[in-house]
């Protein structure tokens, strides 16, 4: 056996025992409710009530309406990640190079909005959104010349989830307006990792998990108003533990005599908080303003329902933080832009399948208002992320990641 055979096994053997689900890697939130939203970075949605996108931040914003209110649009995500600088490491000082890769791409979330008031204290509505998703995908010969062994570590990760929404409000008195509502969270997962490596397996693959399942979840918010021009508001979202069920396989557990195909995999999701603030200065001009807290901390490790542990993670709570300003330009446009910046859920521990870093976003937008009841509505945001080494298996595989996106948002709003 010569010196690159040893190694191959070697890297594939340490990234089994160490590292084989990578690809659950959480702490990739997805910030795409809404088009108007997008164009502000988010900054005082939850208290700004221009339509009704604004339930998904906040459930107490929709007392702020006198007449049903309904929204419908799309984001598109077009995301640029480079995995560079990669290495495999068979020994202390010895460097193996690995081709260059991008394994970004296009994905769409649509959304949908309604709010029906019942009267002047009493409103309920309806939501279809996201909250959570992310795609990479390396390219299936990524590594070839090693045997494949670095798409132990890079692979196929595609995670999506859909969140509707039944939430109501109530307005206590002039200034206090109190709302909350159920969550019913679809999440589904598509995992490989050495793929073409496995000739034991159907897939040919070491990982192979394609699962979907749904959850229930909660929200409570608040919104205080000192005058129709300035208003505050506070939110809780609970996230559930959703449990997958699909085709599951890992040679890891498989070696172990463990046939976790029976089992559900367990996929704790964030608990977010958020505060946001809009004041209107004057007849053509407002600032808004966000601070969001996700709880990426009690991701500590992804499981099955029969006990065997897939990866354990360090991940750390993450923070959002947005500014914004909107300027009434006539009775036909309004012009918005914001600034965010969302700090990483990823901390020691890092990967080069869901690249995560902190991150700068840089928003502008408009809306059009067709008539008085009817609103066209475009968002537009360079988000841009920063260098992160990636240490995979204790220094099995090391690279530099970065992920950089274009998000663009177009929305319908119209009251009734």
């Amino acid at each position: 056996m010569n010196k690159k055979q040893i190694f191959t096994r070697s890297v594939i053997t340490a990234a089994i025992a160490l590292a084989s689900s990578q690809s659950m890697a959480a702490g990739f939130q997805l910030n795409a409710q809404s088009a108007t939203g997008l164009g502000r970075a988010f900054a005082g949605d939850g208290v700004i009530a221009d339509n009704a996108s604004t339930m998904a931040k906040n459930a107490a914003s929709m007392t702020l309406f006198d007449a049903p209110a309904l929204s419908l649009g799309v984001i598109a995500i077009d995301t640029d990640v480079k995995v560079k600088n990669t290495s495999l490491h068979p020994a202390p000082g010895i460097n193996l190079p690995v081709d260059d890769a991008s394994i970004g791409g296009t994905s769409y979330a649509p959304n949908i909005y309604y709010i029906q008031p019942i009267n002047d204290r009493f409103a309920v509505g309806a939501s279809l959104y996201s909250n959570f998703g992310t795609k990479t995908e390396f390219p299936e010969n990524y590594g070839k010349k090693y045997a494949g062994a670095p798409d132990v570590f890079g692979g196929l990760t595609d995670v999506k989830s859909v969140n509707l929404g039944l939430s109501a409000a109530y307005r206590v008195n002039q200034q206090l307006s109190i709302g909350g509502g159920l969550d019913v969270i679809y999440g589904s997962g598509k995992f490989e990792r050495g793929r073409d490596m496995n000739p034991m397996h159907s897939s040919k693959n070491i990982v192979d998990i394609d699962a979907d399942g749904v959850a229930l979840g909660f929200n409570l918010g608040t919104i205080y108003e000192l005058d129709q021009n300035n208003r505050f508001g506070l939110s809780y979202r609970y996230s559930p533990t959703l449990e997958a069920k699909g085709d599951m396989y890992d040679l890891r557990q498989s070696a172990a005599g463990k046939n976790i195909q029976n089992d559900k995999l367990k996929m704790p999701l964030p608990d977010m908080a958020e505060f946001s603030g809009f004041n209107k200065l004057n007849d053509k001009f407002a600032v808004h303003y966000s601070i969001q807290w996700i709880r990426w901390s009690e991701f500590d490790k992804l499981e099955t329902t029969g006990g065997s542990v897939i990866n354990t993670y360090n991940w750390q709570d993450g923070w959002h933080y947005s500014i914004g300003g909107t300027y009434y330009l006539n009775n036909d446009w309004t012009l918005r832009a914001g600034y965010m910046h969302d700090t990483s859920a990823q901390d020691k521990k890092t990967s080069i399948s869901v690249p995560d870093s902190d991150r700068n976003w840089l928003s502008g937008g408009f809306s059009y208002h067709l008539d008085s009841k009817s609103t066209i509505d475009f968002g537009l945001t360079y988000l841009i992320g920063e260098d992160v080494k990636a240490n995979e298996a204790d220094g099995a595989l090391t690279a530099t990641t970065r992920a950089n996106a274009w998000l663009y948002g177009l929305q319908y709003s119209r009251s009734f």
